[in-house]
């Protein structure tokens, strides 16, 4: 086997296609964490008629899109901030609150850590143990907040453990940063994925709370990483305020504009895509029960996160041998607390997930 010399993104294919000689074409990426069905079935259809769209500015206040979110998550279009993706949300967040010192939960998401240390400021993590599957130890959490802490960040689901917080455990942390006047970011990019969505989104929060923000984002649950459309939900009027003043104009073009009014309003697609899912992910864990060379994590997004009991083992042989068949895992080892150890990918469709399981525990791999 060649020696892999880096941790390869769901969106680095052609870095892939240059070191493994597998067609970026052919690839399949578990790593991504996209939806499996592609995209919306309306945009498909409709975004082509409105391609004229590009002959005129973007609406500054992108109100009809707004309100397209608002009734998507039934929420006041007023408190919805939209970006360039979340990523811009995150930098423009954490460049406006320049927060001297922030905790995030961990293992998760690099993104936050490297805007933090970007702007200057520090980070530490507050780690989820495996031995308790990565859930949140709530006292623990409240006892580590102190008042020189200026930011919480909690992305929930995780990314790469795929385990959640509840609402109410999150009005409790909600309540100790108000009194310690820390300002929370919750990531709920794959919220969309859980079962238990309602008891789980923070959206319904924002309107208690004004040291809170909700980011969210369409690459994953409505596959169109492309189009880099984000946005934020957060009820405190002047730090809105404050992020619109310093955010360039029309960072969202017309056609993402256009697409996020379309897509947000896909009933069906929205329906099969949960329903998707949910099956595959309970199917999966079935089969995965079967297995005593692994250990899995409850997963409640659209992706798992596995650790190799086998010590002749690692998730980089695993990466390759997948990445052979045109196959694409994350080998989690450049996650903090995680070692080689671990892997992750998400639910395709039946077919798709069977190939790779077949692979995965192959009599050379995990069988």
């Amino acid at each position: 086997m060649s020696e892999q010399k880096e941790h390869f993104h769901g969106s680095d294919l052609e870095k892939i296609e240059n070191a493994y000689g597998v067609k970026k074409e052919d690839i399949i990426s578990f790593s991504a964490n996209v939806n499996p069905l592609g995209i919306s079935y309306k945009l498909r259809e409709e975004l082509p008629l409105h391609i004229d769209a590009i002959t005129s500015y973007p609406d500054r206040k992108y109100t009809a899109l707004r309100k397209s979110i608002s009734e998507y998550i039934q929420t006041d279009y007023q408190n919805i901030l939209v970006g360039n993706g979340s990523t811009e949300l995150i930098s423009l967040l954490i460049q406006l609150l320049h927060p001297k010192k922030s905790c995030i939960i961990g293992p998760t998401y690099s993104e936050y850590e490297h805007e933090v240390l970007l702007d200057g400021g520090q980070a530490y993590y507050f780690r989820l143990f495996e031995e308790e599957n990565f859930h949140l130890n709530e006292k623990a959490l409240l006892d580590t907040l102190t008042p020189d802490t200026d930011l919480l960040v909690i992305c929930n689901p995780n990314n790469p453990t795929s385990s959640q917080i509840t609402a109410k455990t999150i009005g409790n942390i909600l309540d100790c940063c108000k009194e310690k006047k820390i300002f929370v970011m919750i990531d709920e990019t794959y919220v969309e994925f859980s079962e238990n969505y309602k008891d789980v989104t923070a959206v319904p929060l924002t309107q208690l709370y004004d040291n809170l923000i909700v980011l969210r984002g369409i690459s994953k649950f409505f596959a169109a990483p492309g189009l880099r459309l984000g946005y934020a939900v957060c009820s405190n009027k002047k730090l809105l305020q404050k992020i619109n003043s310093q955010k360039n104009p029309w960072t969202i073009n017309s056609l993402a504009a256009i697409a996020g009014e379309i897509m947000f309003q896909d009933e069906t697609y929205i329906k099969d895509t949960f329903q998707l899912i949910s099956a595959e992910r309970k199917r999966i864990c079935g089969i995965l029960d079967g297995y005593s060379s692994i250990k899995y994590y409850p997963p409640h997004a659209n992706f798992i996160l596995l650790r190799i009991l086998k010590d002749t083992l690692t998730g980089e042989e695993l990466f390759e041998q997948a990445i052979q068949k045109g196959l694409m895992i994350r080998d989690c080892s450049s996650f903090p607390f995680l070692d080689n150890h671990y892997i992750r990918f998400c639910f395709m469709n039946k077919k798709e997930n069977d190939a790779l399981l077949d692979v995965l525990f192959s009599k050379h791999a995990l069988g």
